[in-house]
């Protein structure tokens, strides 16, 4: 016997029931994010128990932190992706991460860096890749440092050998550009 489907919900919906504590809006949430949030985890930790074990955290926080929520700044995906991708960054910056890493076998290692489970859990199906890729190469560059590969903005500039400032303009201006590029392909 198939389980039951769950009703569709609007996000206004969703958010005012998540905020009282429903738990089959919880649910709800899970199904409809978990697996685009796995997969932007696993692109940034690159290893498929970090990314599950991360992506469990991450909406634990997520449902102990629903209440500070502020739907005006911002919608309930991204808010829910600002967490996810803080935990990896906060990961694969520890210093037991960095150390398991280092001791970590090359069969394991070649494994975590080049395996994604299923096609539906990696970030490319729900377009963000697509819409990274139409960024001006200055501006996908930067985005895919910062947002995929975990640096701060100081670390980029460092990297590319970019004043930080400059860093920072084409990261506001990436995500005008991003935010444009979303609202149009929805």
């Amino acid at each position: 016997m198939a389980p039951p489907l769950q009703p569709v919900v609007s996000e206004e919906e969703l958010v005012a029931r998540l905020q009282v504590g429903d738990k089959i809006a919880f649910s709800m949430l899970y199904d409809n994010y978990s697996a685009a949030i796995y997969g932007i985890i696993l692109r940034i930790v690159r290893c498929e128990q970090s990314a599950q074990d991360i992506t469990q955290d991450t909406f634990v926080k997520v449902w102990s932190a629903f209440p500070s929520y502020d739907s005006t700044r911002g919608r309930l995906f991204t808010w829910l992706l600002n967490i996810a991708r803080h935990n990896a960054i906060d990961t694969v910056r520890s210093p037991h991460y960095r150390q398991s890493k280092s001791t970590h076998g090359v069969d394991e290692g070649t494994y975590c860096e080049g395996h994604v489970a299923c096609k539906a859990l990696n970030p490319e199906c729900i377009g963000i890749e697509e819409l990274v890729s139409a960024l001006k190469p200055e501006q996908r560059q930067i985005i895919d440092m910062m947002y995929f590969g975990g640096y701060t903005q100081s670390e980029t500039a460092e990297n590319l050998g970019l004043p930080l400032g400059t860093v920072k303009t084409r990261t506001r201006s990436a995500m005008k550009a991003l935010k444009r590029l979303f609202a149009t392909s929805i």
